[in-house]
C-alpha cells in the first residue's frame, strides 16, 4: 500500500498521461539559443538511482529470508510444488506469445524510424519497457508461489510470523517493481543527457546508419523536450506487456475458477478448493497469474507512467518559462523532481515496512491497523521530505498540495476499503 499511496502522490501531480514520440515543431522553434556546456545533473537526483538500487539489495535480502522459512509438511510442500509448476507454465506461454508480438511491433517501430517519421530511440525504448514490466511479473510470480505455503505454516505458527512472511513477500515484489521502474528511467535519462545530448553533439548533431539521434543545432529546451518524450515511449512497451499479462491472467483465472467450481462442487460434489479436485491447482495458478504476474506488470507500467509524464510535463512548463524564469536550471529542476520524490519515497518506504507488526492474539482489526502504521509513517515522512525539496527550489508548493491530495486520497481509499469489506466492521457482518 505503501507503493501506491507514494504513486497516487505522484500520480497527481501529472494529470494526464500523454505525449508524442517526436518533438513538436512549435516547440522545437520555441528558442533558438545555442547550446550551452553545463553540468545538468543536479546531485539530488542521484537519490532516485540510489533508491532504486537499494530498492532491489532490499528485495534481495527479504526474498533469502522468506525462503528460509519453513514450507510445511509434505502434503503443502506437494501442492505449492504444483501450483509453482502451473504457474510457471501459463507465465512461458504467455511469454513466447508476447516476445512474437514485441518483436513485429519492434520491426514497425524501426521503419517508422528509418523513414523519420519517428524517435530513432523508440524501439529500443519499447523493448525495455516491456522487459522490465514482464520481469517483475515473473519475480512477482515466482515470490507468490514460494510464499504460499510459507505463509500458511508460519500462520499456524504465530499470528505475528505469519503477517511477517506475507508482507515480506508482498514487499519483494513491491520494491522490485519501483526499483526496476525507477532504474530504468535514471538508466535511459543520464544516457540521453550525458552521452547522446552533449553540447558538441548538439550542434553538430548525431546521425548513425540515417537515424537521427541528436538534430543539429538543437537548442537547450529542445534537448529536454526530446529527453522527456523519448523516456515516455518504454512506457507505451511496459503498457503492452501489463495488457497481456493482466488480460490474460485475469481471463485464465475466472475460466480456471468457474471450471473448478463446474467439476468439483457440481459435477463431484466435493467441497470448494478440496485437494481431491485437480482443478483446484489450475484455479490457483489463476489466481497467481492474474493478481500476481498481471498485477505486478501493470503496476510497473503506472509507476513508471507517473513518473515520466510528470516529467515530461515539468519539461513543457520549463520550456514556457525558459528565457523569463530560471533558464536551463528551471527545466532540470522540474524535470528531475518526480525521480528525485520517487527515490526518496523508496528508502522512506522501506523504513515503514519495518513498523508493520502486531502481537500474537491479535484480531484482524488488528492487523489491519499495524498496516496502517506503517502506511501513515511513511505518508508522513515523504511530505516532511517535500518540504525540503520545495526549500531547494525543486517544487512548489501548489506541487506540494497536489502529492498531500494524492497521499490523502490513497489512505481514505484504503481504509474505507477496508471498512466495507472486512469482516470486522459493521457492514460486512450485516450482509453476513
Amino acid at each position: 500500500m505503501k507503493k501506491s499511496l507514494i504513486l497516487s502522490g505522484i500520480a497527481m501531480l501529472t494529470g494526464a498521461f500523454s505525449a508524442t514520440a517526436q518533438v513538436p515543431e512549435a516547440v522545437g522553434k520555441c528558442v533558438k539559443a545555442a547550446p550551452a556546456a553545463l553540468n545538468t545533473i543536479p546531485v539530488e537526483w542521484y537519490s532516485a538511482p540510489l533508491g532504486a538500487i537499494l530498492a532491489l539489495l532490499i528485495a534481495v535480502l527479504f526474498y533469502k529470508k522468506l525462503m528460509k522459512a519453513s514450507e510445511g509438511n509434505d502434503t503443502m510442500k506437494e501442492i505449492a510444488q504444483h501450483v509453482r509448476e502451473g504457474a510457471m507454465a501459463y507465465l512461458f506461454r504467455q511469454y513466447k506469445v508476447v516476445t512474437a508480438v514485441f518483436a513485429i511491433l519492434f520491426v514497425i517501430f524501426a521503419a517508422l524510424a528509418f523513414a523519420g517519421l519517428q524517435n530513432a530511440f523508440v524501439p529500443v525504448a519499447f523493448l525495455t519497457g516491456g522487459f522490465f514490466s514482464g520481469l517483475c511479473g515473473y519475480i512477482g510470480m515466482k515470490t507468490a508461489t514460494n510464499a504460499s505455503a510459507r505463509t500458511a505454516q508460519a500462520a499456524s505458527e504465530g499470528l505475528n510470523r505469519g503477517l511477517r512472511v506475507a508482507f515480506t513477500s508482498g514487499a519483494v515484489m513491491g520494491l522490485v517493481v519501483v526499483g526496476l521502474g525507477l532504474l530504468d528511467i535514471c538508466i535511459w535519462y543520464y544516457a540521453l543527457d550525458q552521452w547522446f545530448f552533449t553540447p558538441e553533439n548538439m550542434k553538430t548533431g548525431w546521425t548513425i546508419w540515417g537515424l537521427e539521434l541528436v538534430p543539429a543545432n538543437c537548442s537547450i529546451p529542445e534537448k529536454y523536450v526530446y529527453i522527456t518524450t523519448t523516456m515516455i515511449t518504454f512506457g507505451m512497451g511496459a503498457s503492452t506487456q501489463a495488457l497481456f499479462a493482466r488480460v490474460g491472467g485475469g481471463i485464465f483465472t475466472k475460466a480456471a475458477d468457474v471450471g473448478a467450481d463446474l467439476v468439483g462442487k457440481v459435477e463431484a460434489g466435493i467441497p470448494e478448493d478440496d485437494p481431491r479436485n485437480p482443478a483446484t491447482i489450475a484455479d490457483n495458478v489463476g489466481d497467481n497469474v492474474g493478481d500476481v504476474a498481471g498485477m505486478g506488470a501493470d503496476l510497473y507500467e503506472s509507476y513508471c507512467g507517473s513518473i515520466l509524464a510528470t516529467a515530461a510535463l515539468g519539461a513543457a512548463v520549463g520550456v514556457q518559462q525558459y528565457t523569463t524564469v530560471g533558464g536551463a536550471d528551471k527545466i532540470i529542476k522540474l524535470i528531475t523532481a518526480p525521480m528525485i520524490v520517487a527515490g526518496i519515497g523508496i528508502v522512506l518506504s522501506i523504513i515503514g515496512m519495518y513498523l508493520v507488526k502486531t502481537k500474537e492474539g491479535a484480531s484482524q482489526k488488528d492487523l489491519l491497523k499495524s498496516l496502517l502504521v506503517g502506511t501513515l509513517g511513511s505518508s508522513i515522512m515523504i511530505l516532511l521530505a517535500l518540504v525540503y525539496l520545495q526549500h531547494l527550489g525543486f517544487i512548489t508548493w501548489g506541487i506540494f498540495g497536489s502529492v498531500v491530495a494524492g497521499l490523502a486520497a490513497g489512505v481514505i481509499i484504503g481504509q474505507a476499503t477496508e471498512y466495507y469489506t472486512s469482516a470486522e466492521f459493521k457492514p460486512t457482518k450485516g450482509i453476513a
